[in-house]
């Protein structure tokens, strides 16, 4: 057989085989992501490759194929869940009855990525550029992605307008330091009641 022949859609074999192994690549890779952030969510990022392995229900080797230093893959795990978390917000905004609503589901989510990103913090004052890099990936990110939810909920008459989304998001940050490692402060509650003071009178 003739693997370079084209198929019914006029694409050659040999391309439609190679196009298959990315797609399989980047399939084995989320996987290893979505496993590499719930073990760091509960042992930090310094948890042993073989437990991120376990999770992914692949052999170490594989982890290291795919991110061959712990900095590789714990840069790779913030950067998915800020594309996350990014692309969360125009999904809220078209599916929640409210872009207040929706700023408030985003918000949430947003503190969820703060509260659980064991051992970020430290790695990022390392001298490693990758994590020089990640915060201004954060900012070009998720900066826009609040500030269209803050203004449509602006326009929609939902909340005030002197609040922009860069202090806003300063604000939650400042709020959300700490909150992993003291079960008597409750971060949520205090960010709920930030987004809520954006309310008009």
């Amino acid at each position: 057989m003739n693997d370079s022949a084209p198929g019914a859609d006029g694409t050659p074999g040999t391309a439609r085989a190679a196009g298959s192994r990315r797609k399989d690549v980047r399939r084995n890779q989320q996987t290893l992501l979505d496993a590499a952030a719930a073990v760091f969510v509960t042992s930090g990022v310094e948890a042993p490759v073989r437990d991120i392995a376990a999770e992914a229900g692949v052999g170490v080797g594989t982890v290291y194929r795919h991110f061959p230093t712990r900095a590789d893959l714990v840069i790779a795990v913030y950067r998915h869940q800020v594309d996350a978390c990014a692309e969360a917000g125009p999904a809220l905004l078209a599916a929640e009855v409210s872009p207040h609503a929706a700023l408030d589901r985003w918000v949430g989510l947003f503190v969820d990525f703060l509260v659980t990103k064991h051992g970020l913090a430290a790695a990022m004052q390392s001298d490693d550029a990758g994590f020089e890099a990640l915060h201004a990936y954060f900012l070009d990110r998720l900066v826009p992605v609040c500030a269209q939810l803050l203004e449509a909920a602006v326009a929609a008459g939902e909340i005030r307008s002197d609040v922009t989304a860069y202090p806003l998001m300063r604000g939650i940050g400042n709020l959300c330091i700490g909150a992993e490692t003291d079960s008597r402060y409750d971060a949520r509650r205090l960010v709920a009641l930030l987004v809520a003071g954006l309310r008009k009178d």
